[in-house]
């Protein structure tokens, strides 16, 4: 292919069917938005009730939109989250395991319990997802998996040795799956976004003495906003990025290299 032959429909997704977990509540809106926005129909299982929020965001679009309550961690889930959306959409053309928990503790308060419901859900059901999504990949010989993975996929953490270890393993999981994969048109890549100004840290952000500490390690001293992800989203789910595959994609302002 010819370099003239770039054009920025590289980047559109029209007539793409995408499964984002968890994409009505967090972050996952806006990797949802960013689907949509770039032309994509949207298939959304979630534990959290449809609330029409979402389902507004998606029509305004003028994209298909189909939401699933579901417990991506329950038997069975994976496998008939995959399936509906085939069912009601056609296909399934890019998966976005986003739905994840995270349980801080001291480690000797943190047992079994919190170990397991962590693994259970930022771990096992992204590879459950992704091992159902590539039956239906492989044979279309095209497909998009991306796992959202965090800074702790490369740093330890206090309070955080079960965040850390499914992180970690989720990024393993996309490189491992990417050797298999690529050979199929598959390409399967990570987002690890920096520190965001969401509910889950208003605490951190609220007060100013941890507020400073998290701004004096980012260069570009500001917490991120849902928009900072929206064009990696878009980017790593278009052929645009067909020949990148099992990345890690750090959206952080910098923090890691200080």
């Amino acid at each position: 292919m010819d370099i003239q032959d770039f054009t920025m429909d590289f980047f559109s997704l029209r007539n793409k069917n995408a499964i984002v977990t968890g994409g009505n509540t967090g972050l996952g809106s806006s990797f949802s938005l960013a689907l949509a926005k770039a032309g994509a129909n949207l298939f959304i299982p979630s534990i959290v009730a449809d609330d029409g929020v979402t389902r507004k965001l998606m029509e305004a679009e003028g994209v298909g939109y189909e939401f699933m309550e579901a417990d991506i961690t329950a038997d069975g889930a994976p496998k008939a989250i995959i399936e509906t959306c085939v069912g009601k959409l056609g296909s399934i053309d890019i998966l976005v395991n986003s739905a994840g928990i995270c349980i801080l503790d001291e480690v000797e308060k943190f047992g079994r319990e919190q170990w397991d419901k962590m693994v259970s859900v930022n771990l096992t059901a992204a590879f459950e997802l992704g091992f159902e999504a590539s039956k239906f990949m492989i044979p279309q010989k095209s497909g998009k998996i991306i796992n959202i993975c965090s800074l702790f996929s490369f740093l330890g953490g206090q309070w955080s040795s079960a965040y850390a270890a499914t992180k970690h393993g989720l990024a393993g999981f996309t490189k491992a799956y990417c050797d298999e994969l690529a050979q199929h048109n598959i390409q399967v890549n990570g987002i690890a976004p920096g520190y965001y100004a969401t509910a889950i840290t208003e605490r951190t952000r609220s007060d100013p003495e941890t507020n400073r500490r998290v701004l004096d390690h980012i260069p570009a001293n500001r917490w991120g906003e849902a928009m900072d992800l929206m064009g990696t989203t878009i980017f790593l789910a278009s052929r645009a990025s067909d020949y990148v595959n099992g990345h890690i994609l750090v959206v952080d302002g910098g923090y890691l290299v200080r």
